[in-house]
């Protein structure tokens, strides 16, 4: 009865956890706080850094309760978690920085167009 009660409790733990993080989340999205926003850093606003650190950390916590990594073996967790983390960090820097190149060309594209 125990081993249920203490599932029970860590579920409620992990369900408070990743629930205090959407609500960061969604009231950073509704507010847009300008010292976040218009600060660039590395090609995006902070604020975006900040949705994508948030959404990475819920990413793991998901993966490390409900698909029990916590309970594997270091090694098969490392290689499980550390390839996805810097896949995701590649493909994020990737999309930041190409989109912002491909708004500056719309922009020039734009202007050679209309004048």
């Amino acid at each position: 009865m125990s081993h249920a009660k203490s599932h029970t409790a860590l579920i409620w733990k992990v369900f408070a956890f990743l629930s205090l993080i959407t609500i960061v989340e969604v009231f950073l999205g509704i507010v847009k706080p300008p010292a976040l926003n218009l600060t660039q850093v590395l090609g995006t606003s902070i604020l975006n850094w900040i949705f994508l650190i948030l959404t990475l950390v819920k990413a793991y916590g998901i993966a490390w309760y409900f698909m029990h990594l916590k309970d594997e073996k270091t090694w098969l967790r490392r290689s499980i978690v550390w390839p996805v983390v810097f896949l995701i960090a590649y493909l994020a820097f990737f999309l930041l920085y190409e989109g912002d190149a491909a708004g500056i060309i719309d922009q020039e594209w734009t202007r050679w167009t209309y004048n």
